[in-house]
């Protein structure tokens, strides 16, 4: 009798009994790739469980996962926690030790396996103010508890049964896990996420993907801490694909050559790095290669799917895949065929040109709360459209609000936020989750994303920024009177920031400085341009790493109402600021 998948453990039962693969999951340990098969990946998660019962493991009992990167360990102690009715807390590795404090004690996490002695020191720092029983590390570290050691717990088999009935009691509406999500408050919000809602996502996900069914090959390198590389695995294992670990994001490359992949997941800026760096290397050609080398990326930045460019345009695009794009497909292996795109907006000019070169990227649309697909693009039956973000999957109602809001119903919505009822309410109404997205459906069912209804934004990194704390910290400084935090679907954050000139005169006055005092003058001098990045600097301490600001501008004029930059209530108007300085806008981001 055949697996039936309601909960997420019975994926890899399924995968053991339609495919039983040799080569499940590779890492590379000490440049070397060890391979675990399926039975061998389910005997270790078994054996977790086991372990944690004897630890005194209950249903419904947190234990988080902080791992810097992708690797068999993550998976088997997954499923090994899941199988128990408890709770697999993810935590991005690279949070501060403040706010690993605040999601272990909000999520009441008793136990947590880290990857390395970085995260491990971290934790310990702050375990003492934790629930955290103990520390099992991946690695081996002198002086902590490894991982081995909970493997070891269950090496015999006498409890088996207990596991299988903790698993039986497991429904598919029961909470499976709890992701921690930057909110407009500043403080991370637990995304309840049960087994059904990342289940039916998965299932329904997988009718837009075009894999070779036991026999794929995937590289794996986002943060499986994040619900989006997180389904795309279990997506993976139920579709007998042998999943890779990259080493690192710096090794991609080097691990795409080894493995040859024939798919992989990323975030726009991951396509932009590799685009970039394509493009650097066509600037170095001479002659005729440096000719024909940009000849077949404006080719491609015309590319139209199926073929509505013409016969002729498709002649050329034949004759540039020979000579040009066939060297980048090499340098990512060679046999991919598939790239998947999520978290953030991915530029047209990227889906254009790696579609073009025989490397399609389908984009797709979704959030940590809707676990996260909400609309995919798919190269078969037209479900491609470039600028758009594909078709809804099946079982999900999406509705455009009349603020232009997307609304999202259907079984893959959270059960909501982990002890916040009222911030539940705030996006839960009437049963259809408000996403804070802007959106329009075309004719055909396709998806656009317009912007947002609030200020929040992503980078194209896929990581929140919330401009209002940014610039509430900047303003601080007596030397800036307004800011604007920009970036959305870009790289990185900057700011264009309108100095506060009276006092920067007045500082001038005090310091005896040489420097002029009209407008111009200030925002020309070195001296006040390495003050202001001193103010800047100070306010990136409060923040993590990828929320920090890494340029900003000057300008020379002070924002105001009969301006068009401020409100009557002095608010900023966003997006008059953003064309105002468009010049200063294109100088951050147009290298």
């Amino acid at each position: 009798m055949a697996t039936e998948i309601s909960r997420i453990f019975d994926i890899p039962y399924y995968q053991l009994e339609k495919y039983n693969l040799q080569q499940a999951f590779s890492t590379k340990y000490d440049g070397k790739w060890e391979t675990i098969s399926t039975q061998s990946y389910l005997d270790q998660a078994n054996a977790i469980s086991r372990g944690l019962l004897r630890l005194g493991i209950q249903p419904n009992d947190k234990i988080a996962i902080i791992s810097s990167n992708n690797r068999n360990e993550w998976n088997i102690c997954d499923i090994g926690i899941l199988q128990t009715g408890a709770q697999n807390v993810p935590i991005y590795p690279t949070i501060s030790k403040e706010d690993y404090e605040y999601v272990l004690n909000h999520s009441g996490a008793t136990y947590c396996f880290v990857s390395d002695s970085e995260v491990s020191e971290k934790i310990n720092l702050i375990k003492k103010n934790t629930n955290l029983k103990e520390i099992f590390t991946f690695d081996n570290i002198q002086g902590e508890k490894n991982w081995k050691e909970v493997l070891s717990l269950g090496e015999d088999t006498s409890n088996q049964e207990e596991v299988e009935a903790r698993k039986n009691n497991v429904k598919p509406a029961d909470l499976a896990t709890l992701i921690y999500t930057s909110g407009t408050t500043g403080k991370p919000k637990g995304v309840m996420l049960s087994h059904n809602n990342i289940v039916t996502n998965v299932l329904a996900s997988e009718k837009r993907v075009p894999l070779a069914y036991g026999e794929d090959r995937a590289l794996s390198f986002l943060p499986v801490c994040h619900i989006f590389e997180r389904m795309i695995l279990y997506l993976y294992q139920y579709c007998g694909v042998h999943v890779y670990f990259a080493e690192s994001l710096e090794k991609l490359s080097e691990n795409a050559q080894e493995i040859k992949p024939h798919v992989m997941t990323a975030v726009p800026r991951l396509y932009e790095k590799i685009y970039d760096k394509i493009i650097s290397k066509g600037a170095d050609l001479k002659g005729i290669k440096k000719t024909l080398f940009f000849w077949a990326v404006n080719l491609g930045l015309a590319y139209e799917p199926y073929g509505a460019n013409g016969w002729w345009y498709e002649k050329k695009l034949g004759l540039a895949k020979k000579l040009i794009f066939s060297k980048w497909q090499a340098a990512l292996g060679g046999e991919l065929k598939l790239m998947v795109s999520g978290a953030s907006a991915l530029q047209h000019r990227l889906t254009r040109v790696f579609t073009a070169a025989g490397m399609p990227v389908m984009e797709g649309y979704g959030l940590t709360e809707t676990s996260p697909v909400i609309t995919v693009s798919s190269m078969e039956d037209g479900g491609f459209r470039v600028g758009t973000v594909g078709k809804i999957i099946d079982d999900v109602d999406l509705k455009i609000a009349d603020t232009g809001e997307i609304l999202v119903k259907g079984p893959n919505v959270m059960m909501g936020y982990y002890k916040d009822p009222e911030k539940t309410a705030e996006v839960i109404k009437e049963g259809y989750f408000h996403t804070g997205d802007k959106g329009e459906i075309d004719a055909d069912g396709f998806l656009k994303i317009t912007g947002r209804t609030k200020e929040m934004f992503k980078t194209s990194g896929g990581k929140y920024i919330v401009p209002p704390l940014l610039e509430g910290e900047l303003k601080q400084s007596r030397f800036i009177e307004q800011v604007m935090v920009i970036g959305e679907s870009q790289k990185m954050p900057a700011a264009i920031i309108q100095p506060n000139f009276d006092f920067i005169k007045d500082w001038i006055q005090r310091k005896e400085k040489n420097i002029g005092t009209t407008n111009e003058e200030i925002i020309a001098s070195e001296e006040v341009l390495k003050r202001i990045q001193e103010e800047v600097d100070n306010c990136n301490q409060h923040f993590g790493n990828w929320e920090q600001i890494k340029v900003f501008r000057l300008t020379k004029d002070e924002w105001s109402i009969d301006g068009g930059h401020l409100t009557p209530t002095m608010k900023m108007k966003r997006t008059v600021i953003r064309e105002i300085y468009k010049d200063l806008y294109e100088s951050i981001y147009q290298n």
